[in-house]
């Protein structure tokens, strides 16, 4: 799978475009279990694509913690990201998304929006997401991958966008915005499949280990959703 430290640092040229990795949502569909500590390979979600974003020359990775802040910020240990805790993560996505964009500094070319529960999205499916969005048409304010005609994640845009997402409220996120503005998103079309794997429930679970002979585990410290989970951070 990923590598479970980056190979190498962020370069110069790559800098302008910095990264959000949403991970500390309720994940309610899975029952409060923490969905960004289930490990491949020995390795936590969160961690796998934290390196995907780092490798690629994203700087800076800021991740976004909430539901169970403390466990997640402990796989990301060691890793150049900067930790942003959101006491409000329970108000949904789009309030944990606005306190990563938040988070980054002025500047920014671009930004680039991942979700920790998508077991698939590694380095080359970053490169790709990168290199598309060099050659996007003129009009395009976001890109949004879409592989055999569904939308995927993760996603990019320009800071126009980053600021209508800062100026807004409640339940106003990358969906709203792109149903807002379709004319300023460029639906990149992709074979790749992995931009739409996601786990958010068990039966999620049961049907990417049968599409893709993978296995994520939970993590020892961390009970299956069957069972009870405290709901501390």
């Amino acid at each position: 799978m990923h590598p479970t430290t980056p190979s190498s640092p962020p370069n110069s040229d790559s800098a302008r475009l910095g990264a959000v990795l949403l991970a500390g949502g309720t994940a309610t569909r899975m029952g409060g279990a923490p969905k960004c500590l289930l490990e491949i390979d020995g390795v936590p979600l969160v961690r796998q694509q934290a390196c995907a974003l780092l490798d690629c020359g994203l700087w800076p990775v800021n991740v976004v913690l909430g539901h169970h802040g403390e466990r997640v910020a402990t796989a990301l240990h060691g890793l150049p990201v900067q930790q942003v805790h959101h006491p409000r993560f329970a108000e949904g996505q789009a309030s944990s998304l606005r306190a990563g964009l938040a988070s980054l500094p002025d500047g920014l070319s671009g930004v680039l929006v991942a979700l920790a529960d998508m077991p698939m999205i590694g380095q080359p499916e970053i490169a790709a997401l990168l290199h598309a969005w060099s050659q996007r048409p003129d009009h395009a304010d976001m890109l949004v991958p879409q592989p055999h005609g569904r939308p995927g994640n993760p996603v990019l845009f320009t800071p126009r966008v980053r600021l209508d997402l800062l100026q807004n409220q409640g339940d106003f996120g990358g969906r709203q915005w792109q149903a807002a503005h379709p004319e300023s998103v460029w639906r990149w079309p992709t074979n790749n499949a992995h931009y739409q794997m996601d786990l958010d429930s068990p039966d999620d679970l049961e049907q990417f280990s049968a599409a893709t002979g993978l296995t994520p585990r939970w993590p020892q410290t961390t009970p299956p959703p069957s069972e009870p989970i405290q709901q501390g951070h």
